[in-house]
């Protein structure tokens, strides 16, 4: 006989079964897609450690800024980030979009026509012509 009747594992009521695998599968489920984010991202960084630098005269065709906001309850605190974008344009009318430093997007304008440095995905720099 248990000596706190209702707490041993025989005695367990059904919901909290329920609760305890559907606590688990989603635990597994969130380290799964936590697991498959940094093998992409490791995937990414040797794929573009791999290519080649290039520069190519480009134009540039659009500036973007993406603000996310991350709201803790608990402190009564907001935090934000943001990212640039800038999107150029290469002489073969193809198109390419790059996470920028904050410094240079300030400084480019969109309609510039220059030589962008590159390397996979990685933005290396931008050169105006004058």
């Amino acid at each position: 006989m248990d000596s706190f009747p209702g707490y041993g594992f025989g005695s367990v009521d059904p919901i909290f079964k329920i609760f305890m695998i559907l606590f688990f599968i989603i635990f597994f489920i969130a380290i799964v897609i936590i697991l498959i984010n940094v093998v992409k991202g490791i995937a990414q960084w040797g794929n573009n450690n791999q290519q080649p630098m290039l520069s190519v005269d480009a134009t540039v065709v659009l500036k973007r800024m993406n603000v996310s906001r991350h709201h803790n309850n608990n402190m009564s605190a907001t935090t934000s980030r943001t990212q640039y974008y800038v999107t150029f344009q290469v002489q073969s009318g193809d198109r390419m979009e790059f996470l920028v430093p904050d410094d240079e997007y300030g400084m480019i304008v969109e309609g510039d026509v220059g030589k962008v440095t590159f390397q996979g995905t990685r933005f290396k720099g931008f050169v105006r012509e004058k």
